[in-house]
């Protein structure tokens, strides 16, 4: 291995890195990945994505069990806690060595070990033995992820105080959750053990859940959350975590001033974001440049300031979300090749996995708003969908932002059963620069939820049906 010539080596397995590798290959690159985790997929497919999404999907169907005598389910529900993260590990083990096949068929060349570069067509590689490798490369493409962001002063020990990596992991339920932070990932955690028992309370330092989300949908699922038992501390700065043997005491104080607050718990969640993963890699060795956030600065073909290195995902700038990280390792390899490149950050859709669920795509009210654009809203309640209510999902609603003149569709924002399903129809439809009319007459299947899209595109011109 060591004296092959590579056409690219990338450093990084997760899913832009993988994902990157296998399209180089189908281009006809000599292709090396190098992990150093020693499975492949990354933060999503090993500690993030896949395993939250099993452990959300279990704890709903637990849920709707305990509360089934509507559906004339009756009868005492227990939980096997071991039993349910046995499931989650065998899920992530199956899609991991998944891929590691992907890999082997498409004759790419799997490296398991720390990698970084030694100049810009040589990567050296650590391995878990010990051992020293030089991978002789054309280029080298960045790939390295994200990493969880610390709160200062608070140590994290994966026991008492976790992050999103030891939230997936907790041996009993806890009886008091505090989650710091009211982000995508608290919630999507802070939803799983809320199910399955655990009294839960988020502390926010802004004075709203989920920023970046439109305003209309992020109160009403605050509403829909807090009526689902999960309580909201806005506006608090913690100031400390205290941890013990047998449990935690959070506190805090009004961001705008005023009587610190403790939060008792047995498990703390910190989870206030992610940050680039870019130390450690040679990067400023190479001459690299990032920028303020420690992010690899790239052209918008993912080329550096050097010569021969490219990054992808979210070692760069961006949403930091699996499918852009894809989309831009596909594009940086194409264009390797001399193929066009092509990733509309602008069109990233974003999920909330929790049920129900929230998805988005394109402009929020506030930011049309901002930008002075003139335009029409249509909306449509899950509660007139009748694929909704024959589920008993009827909270949340359907929100197409359309142009006043034009009719495009800026933005679709959705809280409802199945909205990232959902929003790939909203996704295909603004990539095409369609206008809430082509939505509105195109035929949607019946009895569905999606459905409620069609109401929703029907409605910005004021003749929705079922309403």
């Amino acid at each position: 291995m060591a004296d092959t010539q590579y056409d690219l080596v990338v450093i990084g397995g997760g899913v832009a890195g993988y994902v990157a590798a296998i399209r180089a290959a189908q281009l006809g690159m000599k292709v090396a990945c190098v992990e150093k985790r020693g499975t492949l997929g990354g933060t999503c497919l090993n500690v993030g994505c896949i395993p939250s999404k099993a452990l959300l999907h279990s704890s709903e169907l637990f849920e709707e069990a305990v509360h089934g005598a509507k559906h004339g389910i009756t009868g005492k529900i227990g939980l096997d806690l071991k039993a349910m993260m046995a499931r989650k590990d065998e899920v992530v083990s199956g899609l991991t060595k998944g891929v590691e096949g992907l890999l082997k068929k498409n004759k790419v060349d799997y490296v398991v070990g720390l990698g970084m570069i030694a100049k810009p067509t040589l990567v050296g590689v650590t391995t878990p033995e010990g051992k020293s490798l030089s991978l002789p490369t054309k280029r080298i493409l960045i790939a390295t992820g994200s990493e969880v962001t610390a709160l200062p002063g608070v140590a994290i020990d994966e026991k008492r105080v976790v992050s999103s990596t030891g939230a997936i992991a907790l041996s009993e339920v806890p009886r008091q959750l505090v989650i710091i932070g009211a982000g995508v990932i608290g919630l999507e955690l802070g939803s799983v053990w809320r199910r399955l028992g655990a009294d839960v309370t988020v502390v926010e330092f802004l004075d709203r859940i989920t920023p970046g989300l439109d305003n209309e949908i992020a109160r009403q699922f605050q509403k829909i959350l807090e009526k689902q038992g999960i309580k909201f501390k806005l506006a608090m700065k913690v100031t400390g975590v205290k941890a013990s043997a047998k449990d935690a005491v959070v506190t805090a104080e009004p961001v705008a001033g005023g009587k610190t607050e403790e939060f008792k718990a047995d498990i703390v969640l910190v989870a206030i974001g992610r940050k680039a993963y870019t130390q450690g890699l040679g990067l400023h060795e190479a001459g690299v440049a990032l920028d303020e956030r420690g992010r690899v600065k790239v052209d918008g073909h993912f080329k550096t300031n050097v010569e021969g290195i490219y990054a992808i995902g979210d070692a760069i700038a961006g949403p930091m979300l699996a499918h852009k990280a894809e989309e831009d390792g596909i594009a940086a390899v194409e264009g390797m090749a001399g193929q066009a490149v092509h990733v509309n950050y602008n069109l990233v859709p974003g999920v909330i996995y929790t049920m129900p669920e929230v998805a988005c795509i394109g402009k929020t009210e506030e930011q049309l708003k901002a930008e002075g654009v003139n335009y029409k809203v249509g909306k449509f309640p899950f509660l007139a969908n009748s694929r909704a209510r024959t589920m008993g999902n009827t909270d949340g609603f359907v929100k197409i932002l359309a142009d006043a003149a034009t009719d495009e569709v800026y933005g679709v924002h959705i809280i409802g059963p199945q909205a990232g399903t959902m929003i790939a129809e909203a996704a295909i439809a603004m990539e095409f620069k369609a206008s809430s009319e082509d939505i509105a007459r195109t035929c949607h299947s019946h009895p569905d939820l999606n459905e409620a899209i069609k109401e929703a595109a029907l409605a910005v011109a004021g003749r929705a049906i079922h309403i």
